[in-house]
């Protein structure tokens, strides 16, 4: 969860970006989930609180070093037909355990910002590796990932009102992400607190709007997010500094490190 927790806690095309072509995600139209109309607090999906308690933290020291994941990007797009993305997502789903849909999100978002914030050098793996710890990858509480990128059911975190482990933070969307018009839940499947969606929101499927709850907007704003400041995540205090920023817990840092190094290496 961004900066919430105080411990560890369709078809697709080649189209033109910022003159570019990359592979960005054209899937379906739709709206922004307005979450009070379909769930309330008392009665949504339970939250993803303790989602990570059985993922085991790296057994490394903050600052010294970077997952494999820092070295492993996706290469680029060398085909005339079909959909390189899609094809390299499914290949890649079973061997990682991460659903292909997800997968599509992790390595578009790599994409966009290889031209955007070339010196950020974002790898797919650790946008999975949060991911992971965030969702399960969009399939927390029995959700499964739509073709459109949305969990089947959404995913909507614990309410941030100062007890126990998590930052006191009162409404900023009056219940329009989140269903609670009393203090703010973190949201979707990178778990983005409504007031950071605000100042993040990426519309990478390309229908015209931002919705934390669908996978590929929120991946893509989850890597600006880790890019922000001029950050190169090559470097491991820029990727611990970027991690620490989303949760700054040194148990948190350490699971995503272990997540994104396994991933990185099982795609190698």
């Amino acid at each position: 969860m961004i900066t919430a927790h105080t411990d560890g806690g369709p078809r697709f095309g080649v189209l033109l970006r910022l003159g570019i072509v990359l592979l960005i995600l054209a899937v379906g139209t739709g709206g922004v989930l307005l979450l009070r109309a379909a769930t309330s607090p008392e009665t949504g999906p339970p939250s993803t609180e303790n989602l990570a308690a059985t993922i085991p933290a790296a057994d490394v020291d903050p600052g010294e070093v970077t997952p494999a994941s820092a070295a492993a990007h996706l290469d680029s797009p060398r085909t005339s037909g079909g959909d390189p993305l899609r094809s390299w997502a499914t290949g890649l789903a079973a061997p990682t355990g991460i659903p292909a849909r997800a997968l599509m999100a992790y390595g578009n978002a790599e994409l966009v910002l290889r031209t955007e914030d070339p010196g950020c050098h974002l790898s797919w793996a650790t946008l999975a590796g949060i991911g992971r710890i965030e969702s399960d990858h969009g399939r927390f509480g029995g959700a499964t990932l739509n073709d459109d990128g949305r969990p089947s059911r959404p995913i909507i975190g614990v309410p941030l009102d100062g007890s126990a482990g998590v930052r006191a933070i009162s409404d900023t969307d009056a219940g329009r992400f989140d269903g609670d018009d009393r203090v703010d839940r973190a949201v979707g499947p990178m778990q983005f607190i409504p007031s950071t969606w605000h100042r993040w929101a990426a519309d990478a499927n390309l229908d015209g709007r931002g919705d934390p709850q669908q996978i590929d907007d929120a991946a893509l704003a989850a890597g600006r997010y880790l890019c922000a400041g001029g950050r190169d995540l090559a470097v491991p205090a820029d990727w611990w500094a970027a991690v620490f920023s989303y949760n700054n817990s040194l148990p948190y840092g350490q699971k995503v490190f272990g997540l994104a190094d396994g991933y990185a290496r099982t795609a190698g």
